[in-house]
Formats: structure tokens, C-alpha cells, sequence
């Protein structure tokens, strides 16, 4: 049976992949969390251990000592907890003092780098999730009307400025003006602030980074994120075809339809 090994951030993505990772394939998972916030479902696993992000000797310790060079990066590595108690190991210490920056996606490929000096290669994140990848076409029963498109193209401009200078991913949009713009708040936040200024019938607009690595932080939506939709009694939500991940489709576009939302996928 091959081995795997899970780089666990926050958030449900994890949790639910994991299961997908396993069902449909010979493979043992070994998650490992790098934060105390990781879903509790996943400090369940009989494989389960924690270890801290600025860890990479120990990790790659742990990972060489079990028989695993082949790792998955899953969940939310977010800005306002990565260098929020961290502690580094020795080889974290001289990871850290070569980045060129302390953006978070710089320390990711960091790690990465010094995973593969070790022999561990991270694979692509799609590489079990191809059937829940965003497709370009609309998901619900409501769809974009005209205004809304033009509305949605501004959006669409905004968001990968915003994701060329990393500092976020998703915009608020109403009525062909920008609302919000993300931070280093996070995706829901950034949604309960857009309704806060704009009110009802704001757009969700969310695109990958301009050269999105398919092994790290592949922008998600799912759930979680059309419940905060509902609360701020949003319009629609834009996802970017091809790059970025929708899960629990089924239970999403039913939560969408049930509330008038609007649920698409753009190239």
C-alpha cells in the first residue's frame, strides 16, 4: 500500500478530501497538522500529528522515518496565523533567514524546497481532486443576468490584481463597483465586511493567483462559504475555471438555489 502524506491546514477541505483520497485508492494518508486549528476530524485520524509550520527538520524526520516521499498539501495556510506563535526548528531557523521575504506562499515553497533536497516530492493538489475542480459554466437554477456580468468582469479584473501583489484573492462587487477587497482577514470576513458596506446583492468574486501552483493554496470555495453568503443575502459567487476547487458540490448548489444565489465558474 503507498503511503501519503497530508500537510493539513485549516479549514473542511482537508478533512473531506482525505476521506475521497482514501476511498478510491491504495493508499495509507499520515496527516499532519500545522496548526492547534486544523479540523478536529482530522486530529482523529489513527495517523494524526502535529507539528509546527516553522518545523521542517521534524516534519521531513517524521516523513523519512515512516517510509513517505509523497506528500499533499490541503486546507488554508492563512496570513494572520502563519508567523503567529511559530517556532522553528533548527532547519526552519536556516530555511527562514534565506527567503527573500515572509510572504506565506515564499515560506511554502520553501518548505517544498527543502522537502525535495530530502528526496519527498509534494504532488499537485488536483492530483486526486479533478472531478471537483470549477468548471466554466453555472451550477444553479439562478444565473448572471447582463448587469450582473459587467459587474462580475470588474470583479474578475479586480481579484487578479489583488492576487498578483498576494494579498488576497476575492472581491466584493455590486452594481458595477468593487465593495472589498481581501486581506489578511480570510475569504469570510472579507464576505461579512462587503455586506456590512454594501448591503444586499453583492457578487463573490474569487481567482487564482496569476501563475497558480496546482501544490500549494489552491483557492477553495465550498459550504462554509455559501453559508456566509446567505448571512449577508449575496447574489452570486464566481470561481476561476480550472484552478481552483469546489467542494461539497451538491450540498452547496442546493444551499445556492434555496436562497437565490448564483453559482459560476469563468475562464
Amino acid at each position: 500500500m503507498e503511503k501519503i502524506g497530508v500537510i493539513v491546514g485549516n479549514g473542511k477541505l482537508p478533512f473531506s478530501i482525505m476521506k475521497e483520497i482514501e476511498h478510491h485508492n491504495n493508499i495509507e494518508i499520515f496527516p499532519i497538522g500545522l496548526f492547534d486549528t486544523v479540523d478536529e476530524n482530522v486530529k482523529k485520524h489513527i495517523n494524526f500529528k502535529n507539528f509546527n509550520i516553522g518545523e521542517v527538520g521534524n516534519i521531513t524526520k517524521y516523513l523519512i522515518k515512516n517510509g513517505i516521499f509523497k506528500v499533499i498539501m490541503l486546507g488554508k495556510v492563512e496570513k494572520e496565523l502563519i508567523f503567529k506563535n511559530i517556532k522553528f526548528d533548527k532547519f526552519g531557523e536556516e530555511l527562514l533567514a534565506n527567503l527573500p521575504d515572509r510572504k506565506d506562499e515564499t515560506l511554502l515553497f520553501g518548505v517544498i524546497a527543502f522537502l525535495k533536497l530530502n528526496g519527498i516530492k509534494v504532488i499537485p493538489q488536483n492530483f486526486f481532486l479533478k472531478k471537483i475542480m470549477f468548471e466554466n459554466k453555472c451550477y444553479t437554477m439562478i444565473k448572471p443576468n447582463s448587469e450582473d456580468l459587467y459587474t462580475i468582469k470588474l470583479g474578475k479584473e479586480a481579484a487578479k490584481a489583488l492576487s498578483e501583489v498576494d494579498a488576497g484573492q476575492t472581491v466584493i462587487c455590486k452594481n458595477s463597483s468593487v465593495i472589498a477587497l481581501e486581506g489578511i482577514e480570510g475569504t469570510d470576513k472579507t464576505i461579512l465586511r462587503g455586506g456590512e458596506l454594501g448591503g444586499e446583492n453583492c457578487i463573490m468574486v474569487k481567482m487564482a493567483r496569476p501563475q497558480q501552483d496546482m501544490r500549494v493554496d489552491i483557492p477553495t470555495i465550498g459550504i462554509e462559504t455559501i453559508k456566509t453568503l446567505v448571512k449577508i443575502k449575496a447574489k452570486g459567487v464566481v470561481g476561476e475555471a480550472g484552478k481552483m476547487i469546489f467542494t461539497e458540490q451538491e450540498e452547496a448548489i442546493k444551499l445556492a438555489d434555496e436562497n437565490d444565489i448564483f453559482i459560476i465558474g469563468i475562464k
